[in-house]
């Protein structure tokens, strides 16, 4: 119930599928809701313990947080598992960092198998509320390697330009592919507009009825797109990029 997880334009599709799969109906304020799938949580754990681990590794990796930290934060998860002797012996920070993370993913992977199999009948029954992790032993040290990340890497500088660019250039680019749609369908483009919708054309199907769907369409368009194809893309529409 965090996320939007599926279209009004694929709502029967999706309710065939929770049908087929036997997804147990919750109702909520009168919405239709389904419990989620028990490998919805598996997937979850998997999707936790990468990043949260991973974006930790090249925080240090990339030097925006000490080298001597990584030891620290993630002692806790692999005390149980390191070689001493091994990791002494390497002579990289790279190489170090890059041992204390497989160590730790393994360590994390093995709890989320341990917390679903405790839960199992919880899960089946729709009555596990939160993520495996959650209910994890190591969830002091998960939420301290979050934070720190989030203060030395999400929230540097570097970051909080790239996704200031990034609002910059999304809402750019929505703002002239949606407008140009509304002034067709508004009856009154303009040169401008006439240019977008050529390009229209060539990159969506406009062909529905329903304002939604085509809006839909152009969502799904540059959702597809990668950083460095959107930015350009931005770039040549507002012609500084000729």
């Amino acid at each position: 119930e965090k996320k939007y997880g599926v279209f009004q334009s694929e709502k029967e599709d999706f309710n065939e599928i929770a049908q087929e799969l036997n997804l147990l109906v919750r109702q909520n304020n009168g919405y239709l809701s389904y419990n989620r799938h028990p490998l919805t949580y598996l997937v979850e754990a998997a999707d936790d313990i990468c990043y949260t681990i991973i974006d930790f590794e090249d925080g240090i990796n990339l030097g925006l947080i000490e080298e001597e930290l990584a030891l620290e934060y993630l002692i806790k998860l692999v005390k149980d598992s390191i070689n001493k002797s091994k990791y002494n012996a390497l002579s990289t920070t790279e190489d170090r960092v890059s041992y204390l993370r497989a160590l730790s993913i393994n360590t994390l992977i093995k709890e989320a198998v341990n917390i679903f199999m405790e839960n199992e009948d919880k899960i089946l029954q729709g009555e596990f509320e939160t993520s495996l992790l959650e209910q994890s032993k190591y969830k002091a040290q998960i939420d301290d390697i979050i934070k720190i990340s989030v203060e030395n890497i999400y929230q540097s500088e570097e970051v909080l330009h790239k996704e200031i660019a990034g609002y910059e250039v999304l809402q750019g680019l929505l703002r002239i592919f949606v407008g140009a749609l509304k002034n067709l369908m508004d009856d009154r483009l303009s040169n401008y507009d006439k240019l977008v919708m050529r390009l229209f054309n060539q990159k969506f199907d406009l062909t529905e009825e329903s304002p939604y769907e085509k809006i839909l369409n152009i969502c799904n368009y540059i959702s597809k797109m990668s950083d460095s194809y959107a930015v350009l893309t931005y770039k040549k529409l507002r012609g500084s990029a000729i």
